[in-house]
């Protein structure tokens, strides 16, 4: 049976559903995906359910930006493969993770099978880019960025549009702090983008 872990408010989100005994499979998680399309849902690598709702129209706003600046500059460079906050990826330690935005490198991205690739693909993206929402504790998005970076990526971006501060997570370095900048660079992985971070305050 699942069991609600982190119960709180009605209007507090997002909130945690155990499902350890369960152990979903990412064919039951696909399928709990598609029966609760007005949800956002995530599953972490010890089997629990996080679940989220849509976003509010600022943040939605804020991640149509977001996701543009990457998308635009994606085309023009041509090394690899953009995806928006609607796409799922399986990680190495088991969770399902829907970055609000995130990059592949081309060569793998295309050495992953079409089925693979229609599914939650099993990779990590190598740069991925979360956007706190009125509804996202801090610390818990700051806990998923070093999960990304322990699964593999290589670049990674906290932006918290309230406190105007942008969290730069690289592996082996500390966390870069940036307080109120108006641009971030994504080089030397992301060569040439510039993320034009003061359209998201």
């Amino acid at each position: 049976m699942a069991q609600i872990i982190s119960p709180t408010p009605q209007d507090s989100w997002p909130f945690t559903v155990n499902f350890k005994s369960i152990r979903l499979t990412a064919n039951q998680f696909e399928q709990l995906c598609r029966d609760n399309r007005d949800l956002r849902l995530e599953l972490t690598s010890q089997g629990e359910l996080i679940v989220m709702p849509p976003t509010g129209s600022k943040t939605g706003q804020r991640n149509s930006s977001l996701t543009s600046q990457i998308g635009s500059w994606t085309l023009e460079n041509g090394t690899g493969v953009a995806f928006d906050s609607s796409t799922g990826f399986t990680l190495p330690d088991g969770a399902i993770m829907s970055p609000d935005g995130s990059w592949i490198r081309r060569e793998r991205w295309d050495a992953l099978t079409e089925e693979d690739q229609e599914g939650f693909a099993p990779i990590c993206p190598d740069f991925v880019i979360e956007l706190r929402s009125p509804s996202d504790s801090l610390s818990r998005l700051q806990v998923k960025m070093q999960e990304y970076i322990e699964n593999g990526a290589l670049l990674a971006w906290l932006i918290d549009p309230f406190e105007r501060q942008v969290y730069i997570y690289r592996p082996g370095h500390e966390v870069e702090e940036l307080t109120d900048p108006d641009t971030v660079s994504g080089d030397p992985l992301l060569a040439g983008f510039t993320l034009e971070v003061a359209q998201l305050w």
